[in-house]
């Protein structure tokens, strides 16, 4: 079967609205994909501030900016569509929408983006709500993107996305996902502090200092000695680490070197379990691979002071070809989005926590009967 699909992902690093054009074939359980199209739109200052500022909102304008935001999804795809000529070509978008309250403890995750109006907009079918099930079965709703490692990209031993929130999965008999720290959005926060989108490819970071003291107060937040599955809420960067960073005084170039030495430090930690550890790894001769995609990948002071980290573990850092790195989860969404379609789990309750594997995701039929 082939399948040819739109995913579109918002990230909490709120760079922008990342829309992969995706063709899938699948032939008795085996998956191949090409990418054909990939773009990211970036968000105007206007659409970043309603974004921040949408959990402080009333409920009824929580929900008229969801629909609002739906329709601005919808108007983006048909710009997409139209600007690489893909009319007719398109059978189901994916969208993941951009979360606002993620809260797995009390069954409950929210992403803005109305489906409804994503196919009114488009005319297209649309799948979207692609946490809400596994949620609800008691999971936490996150990583979700495990799914799509597994059945695409299964040659490596580690997967590792470093965007708003960095986040790992572990290749192994029992395969396991879990968020393990605020990442790119709080590493652009500090950046706006000198009145920089974001820290180019870690050029301020590797002119600062590390900070030992604040380093410890990072590494000793609670959230770290939790077991997995966890999952984070974007919060966690913008109320507690942010806060936690600003209170050392330091300057922007040593708070970047230090919170990138602390995003390096517990991926380290985290892969350095051993009842992590992928089969391949159990001897020590053996190296493993681990794939980075992401933002962060980009960072180059990051990446290396990662490569450190994982060096003592044996592990090779691998950096795919662009698209990959900056769409790879517009791509799984596209994946998720086509699952559902066919009715199948598009979520791993190995991952996540829940009591099952689910079908994640509401479908609105956009197109005429």
């Amino acid at each position: 079967m082939v399948y040819r699909t739109i995913g579109l992902m918002s990230g909490s690093s709120l760079d922008g609205l990342d829309i992969a054009f995706v063709e899938f074939h699948e032939n008795a359980g085996k998956w191949t994909f090409e990418m054909l199209k990939a773009d990211c739109y970036p968000y105007s200052e206007e659409w970043i501030t309603r974004l921040k500022d949408s959990i402080c909102l009333t409920a009824l304008d929580y929900q008229l900016l969801h629909v609002d935001y739906g329709h601005y999804l919808g108007r983006q795809v048909n710009k997409f569509i139209e600007e690489n000529e893909l009319q007719y070509k398109v059978a189901l978008i994916a969208s993941h929408g951009h979360t606002t309250f993620h809260v797995p403890a009390k069954k409950m995750t929210a992403q803005l983006g109305d489906g409804a109006a994503i196919a009114a907009e488009t005319h297209l079918p649309v799948v979207t709500d692609l946490r809400a099930a596994d949620v609800a079965f008691g999971g936490q709703g996150a990583p979700i993107v495990p799914i799509g490692e597994k059945l695409l990209l299964g040659n490596y031993d580690y997967f590792l996305n470093i965007g708003g929130i960095a986040n790992l999965s572990i290749n192994a008999d029992h395969y396991t996902a879990f968020d393990i720290c605020a990442a790119n959005r709080v590493l652009n926060m500090l950046a706006n502090d000198a009145g920089q989108e974001y820290d180019k490819g870690g050029e301020m970071a590797k002119q600062g200092k590390l900070h030992p003291d604040l380093l410890e107060k990072l590494n000793q937040l609670d959230y770290y000695r939790q077991p997995s599955p966890k999952s984070l809420a974007n919060d966690f960067g913008t109320g507690i680490v942010y806060p936690l960073i600003k209170k050392e005084s330091t300057s922007v170039n040593d708070a970047l070197n230090t919170y990138c030495e602390h995003i390096a430090v517990q991926i380290g930690n985290a892969i350095a379990v051993s009842r992590l550890r992928p089969p391949s790894s159990v001897s020590p001769t053996t190296s493993s691979r681990l794939l980075a995609t992401g933002g962060g990948a980009f960072n180059t002071f990051l990446i290396e002071r990662l490569k450190a980290q994982l060096k003592e573990l044996n592990i090779d850092l691998i950096v795919p070809d662009k698209n990959l790195v900056n769409y790879k989860e517009a791509l799984i969404m596209a994946l998720i989005g086509v699952l559902r379609w066919r009715q199948e789990y598009n979520v791993m309750s190995s991952v996540t926590g829940a009591v099952r594997d689910s079908i994640g995701g509401a479908l609105w039929l956009g197109q005429e009967a």
